[in-house]
């Protein structure tokens, strides 16, 4: 039996959303990986709500032997704090200033890049609510992967879905250039598509992400440097993807 007593209510929900019937096995072991939900047509389904990178060998090795993968990573535009003591009564419920969008994807692609535009992977992006659960604690404690610069008194315990605003699929070269401003002109700068998603009504924590953007399309291959651009190196879309 596989140990699940780490998994958050988040992942478990997505899990349960994606089995669609019967003969899909939930945990199941296949090729020497778990995978979250293995279909009866030999397909995977991965759920993962961080650290996408951490994929990459497996999803590797199950595209390597034809099956088909679909990764799942829901993405949190809009989060509730709810803070309990340590029994279990609530202190407060708080709407958290750490919002994402769409964008903030670009940072989890870093380390998947090279299976993108595999014709056998898709990469859905639920935008999603959630609630995420914090304990009280009686000191400032470290985090459970000790990633805190200072220790704090509260330690995150769960998180829940509260609702699905809308599902993003990338699948192919058009799905991820369709990100890019459509003012964007060609040749173009981190500096001018930091401006020109501005200029489309994105926020600046947006724009901020446009060199990952850029530095994630040019190792996808789907723009390609051209020289120097105002001091900047400056790109344009492949002319094979060329498609917006």
């Amino acid at each position: 039996m596989i140990n699940t007593y780490n998994e958050s209510n988040l992942h478990k929900t997505f899990k349960e959303i994606y089995a669609e019937n019967d003969t899909d096995k939930l945990e199941a072991e296949a090729d020497g990986h778990i995978y979250d939900i293995l279909r009866e047509d030999g397909s995977v389904i991965e759920i993962q709500t961080q650290g996408l990178s951490k994929l990459l060998p497996k999803i590797s090795d199950a595209l390597s032997k034809n099956r088909r993968v679909t990764v799942v990573h829901p993405l949190a535009v809009q989060k509730t704090i709810l803070l309990n003591d340590l029994n279990g009564k609530k202190i407060y419920a708080r709407k958290s200033p750490d919002t994402k969008s769409i964008y903030a994807l670009f940072r989890e692609l870093t380390g998947l890049y090279p299976v993108l535009l595999d014709d056998k992977f898709t990469l859905e992006v639920p935008l999603v609510k959630i609630t995420e659960i914090r304990i009280r604690t009686e000191e400032p404690v470290q985090s459970k992967n000790k990633r805190r610069r200072f220790k704090r008194n509260w330690l995150k315990t769960n998180k829940r879905l509260d609702d699905i605003m809308d599902t993003m699929q990338f699948k192919t070269a058009s799905d991820y250039l369709a990100l890019l401003p459509k003012s964007l002109a060609e040749p173009f700068t981190a500096r001018e598509l930091k401006t020109a998603m501005i200029q489309e009504g994105l926020s600046r924590k947006d724009a901020a992400n446009a060199h990952l953007i850029l530095w994630v399309l040019a190792r996808m291959n789907l723009i390609e440097y051209i020289g120097s651009k105002n001091k900047s190196r400056a790109y344009k879309i492949t002319p094979f993807n060329n498609t917006i």
